[in-house]
């Protein structure tokens, strides 16, 4: 079966990412490796945040029963950020799983990186990992406040790597990338009309701040 528009972003952003990482300099990759520390460290905390507190029910509702509600065919949003994180976390094995997943996927009603043994990501898209389905947040959140209040702080840092009211780390992957020549739909902080008002509002905000002398 030939590959639909959304495979074939995919596998274009996969593949043109592994490119350039081949072709990059020690000192390129080291500043690629510094761009994303923080945003490692924010994924770590979230991983054992839900492994804390949600383990137990999304093992048995999804993984167990191999229902992954939530991951339906070609609606998972993966920025290109996403993309690249992967790819820097990640060894061939993996990236070579990606790639035949994306030509061949194992459900063709399931998202294409949904594999018998869960996410064939290193490190799932961001919009995946903070998903809870109804279900979990009831059993958990609504019924813990400490708990609701510290996920609704992990979903506000979130935009500190993906919101471009300010330069933001999807920003600066997309950026980096583009300044080696490539392009990609998966580009949404430099595509997305959208999250383009938003850049455009800063940077006008930031242009008017100087010309009145603000700091």
């Amino acid at each position: 079966m030939p590959m639909g528009p959304y495979q074939q972003e995919q596998l274009d952003a996969l593949l043109m990412i592994q490119q350039h990482l081949r072709e990059l300099s020690a000192a390129a990759a080291s500043e690629l490796q510094a761009m994303i520390s923080d945003y490692l460290d924010y994924r770590s905390r979230v991983a054992e945040f839900l492994g804390a507190h949600f383990n137990g029910i999304c093992t048995e509702k999804c993984y167990t029963s191999r229902r992954s509600a939530c991951c339906s065919r070609d609606g998972i949003i993966t920025f290109f950020g996403d993309v690249a994180v992967n790819a820097l976390v990640s060894d061939k094995q993996d990236l070579h799983r990606l790639e035949q997943a994306i030509k061949n996927p194992a459900d063709p009603a399931k998202c294409i990186y949904l594999s018998d043994a869960g996410c064939l990501f290193r490190l799932k898209p961001i919009v995946c990992e903070l998903f809870l389905c109804d279900e979990a947040e009831h059993k958990v959140l609504d019924q813990n406040p400490a708990v609701s209040k510290a996920w609704e702080a992990y979903k506000q840092e979130k935009k500190r790597f993906t919101w471009p009211d300010q330069p933001v780390l999807f920003e600066m992957l997309e950026a980096f990338f583009i300044n080696r020549g490539s392009t990609s739909p998966l580009m949404y902080i430099h595509n997305s009309p959208g999250l383009l008002r938003i850049k455009n509002n800063r940077e006008k905000f930031i242009r008017e701040s100087q010309k009145d002398g603000k700091p």
